[in-house]
């Protein structure tokens, strides 16, 4: 395609990036920021008869909203209804956030939907009713594509806090959910855990059944604060019971999963229930679990979330030689349960679980993976945050939890993203020539330098502390560089160095953590996956 011919798909992304807002997501006037143009714009794209109708689940939390809205959505599907979820961030295409029976929305109709939205908004806006911001179309193209889809459930997760999020146009959903409360979001959402709760029971709607999972006192008090002022039966979902999936395993990683398939469990029971569509009480049945349910949460996946891809654009012999463990996790909480995780999956003799949808498991096989003591490991960080987040939280946690398991970095990697938050789509690399600034990675590696300091004083006889001759040899060019750590100008230039570091060390396994960012996730994943 020559470079003036644009595809229709791009056409759309540059229309959508158009209402990304420059200003920042902290800025205080965002604070509710006329929420209700929400309505006056549903009712544009005649959606309030539809969204009525809507058998929706409304999920909101700081963590684990989207596993939460992964496993409901996965259930139902194997309950055998039409299921439509709407997710976000996205990762790699903005049309995963729509998915419609598991799969995202095909291009055709996402094109269909997409211009018949913005074509009507465009002729009906004005300068005192501006096109709406980027995620609230997004969430209105959500409910345009569900309704005209005709899906018998629409799963909702939360964008951001609860009250004042696009989602919250839903008037009367079936079942809410709230997910782990904790410290994110914090520059909008307030500083304690009590007004974050405020916020996210924002979605609290008047006789509306809720649950929640356990949470801090603080936030627990908030919640039910809220529940009884508007007569919502707010109950506690037990965390799921691992002997209750017939030896299976959930299909996403981690201890904290099965606080999530326990939400999730009790929010389709009750969609079930309220919906007509069965008569059992599934939420009573603590000694077993439907079928259904089971399979639901046995191959529920979700990208960027304990996600673990070998390198496919490596020429080597062993395609397990360079292998990215990728995280979105961007929360001091989050950053313990990462590290538990990747601690875990690099052992030797971890079993790669069997809903990924990659052929990584028998790649890992082959290098080694599960063979002791053939190949000597190289663990890697591969780290960056957004500056709104506190570093000084999340490296420490992220080290002192890797450190708990015997687990150390060889070297940390700090690169800038490379989509930008003002465009969608495909992403152009920087001009050879553009200033690139660092300086906030520059401010990371300094942290990194410090915990490596502290922790070699810790403990001057780790070995695994050294770092070994092969990461050691920093000849990129544009890189900011010690033994410990090094910046890079752009993430390409940092996976090229990681390949090479791989290809002239055939005798090492490189294990590389990718992390501090869903949109740093996705840029990787852009690069390794074909």
């Amino acid at each position: 395609m020559s470079e003036d011919t644009v595809s229709p798909y791009d056409e759309a992304m540059e229309a959508l990036s158009s209402l990304i807002t420059k200003r920042s997501r902290a800025d205080k006037s965002n604070k509710g920021d006329r929420f209700d143009l929400l309505f006056d714009y549903v009712k544009i794209l005649e959606l309030e008869e539809p969204i009525k109708q809507m058998k929706i689940i409304h999920v909101a939390g700081t963590k684990g909203k989207g596993s939460t809205c992964t496993f409901t959505e996965s259930i139902l599907r194997n309950c055998g209804f039409r299921t439509g979820l709407f997710t976000s961030p996205h990762l790699i295409d903005v049309r995963e956030r729509f998915r419609l029976d598991g799969l995202d929305i095909c291009e055709e109709k996402f094109l269909e939907y997409f211009w018949w939205s913005w074509d009507r908004l465009k002729e009906r806006t004005s300068d005192e009713m501006p096109m709406p911001t980027y995620f609230r179309f997004l969430a209105l193209l959500a409910f345009k594509i569900f309704a005209a889809e005709q899906v018998d459930v629409a799963i909702l997760e939360v964008g951001l806090g609860g009250k004042f999020d696009a989602t919250n146009v839903v008037e009367n959903p079936v079942v809410c959910g709230i997910a782990s409360l904790g410290y994110d979001h914090m520059e909008i959402l307030g500083n304690t855990l009590g007004q974050i709760a405020g916020e996210k029971a924002g979605i609290f709607k008047s006789g509306v059944p809720a649950f929640t999972v356990p949470q801090p006192e603080e936030a627990m008090s908030v919640l039910e604060q809220k529940a009884s002022e508007l007569d919502v039966n707010l109950q506690v979902a037990a965390p799921l019971d691992p002997s209750l999936l017939s030896s299976l395993h959930l299909g996403l990683e981690g201890e904290h999963q099965y606080l999530n398939a326990g939400l999730a469990i009790a929010l389709c029971s009750t969609w079930l229930q309220k919906t007509g569509r069965v008569g059992i009480n599934y939420l009573n049945q603590t000694t077993s679990l439907p079928e259904e349910f089971i399979k639901g949460l046995a191959t529920a996946s979700l990208q960027g979330r304990a996600q673990i891809v070998s390198d496919e654009f490596i020429e080597s012999a062993n395609p397990g030689d360079l292998v990215f463990y990728l995280d979105g996790a961007h929360s001091p909480e989050s950053m313990d349960v990462c590290a538990n995780w990747f601690s875990i999956a690099t052992k030797e003799g971890y079993i790669v679980p069997n809903n990924q949808t990659y052929n990584d498991s028998k790649a890992l096989h082959e290098s080694g993976q599960n063979a002791p003591f053939r190949k000597k490991s190289t663990r890697i960080l591969l780290f960056n945050c957004m500056s709104v987040r506190d570093p000084q939280l999340l490296l420490p946690r992220l080290v002192n939890a890797c450190a708990s398991h015997g687990v150390h970095f060889n070297k940390a990697l700090f690169v800038p993203n490379t989509s930008v938050y003002y465009k969608v789509g495909s992403v152009a690399p920087p001009a050879a020539d553009a200033q690139v600034d660092l300086s906030w990675q520059i401010a990371l590696q300094r942290i990194w330098e410090n915990l490596v300091i502290a922790e070699k004083g810790r403990d001057a006889k780790n070995a695994e502390l050294t770092t070994c001759d092969a990461v050691n040899d920093d000849t990129e060019k544009g890189a900011n560089g010690s033994a410990n750590s090094t910046v890079f100008t752009s993430l390409p230039l940092a996976i090229n160095w990681l390949r090479d570091s791989a290809r002239k060390n055939q005798s090492v396994r490189f294990q590389v953590l990718v992390t501090g960012s869903l949109h740093l996730v996705g840029d990787v994943l852009r690069l390794i996956k074909k």
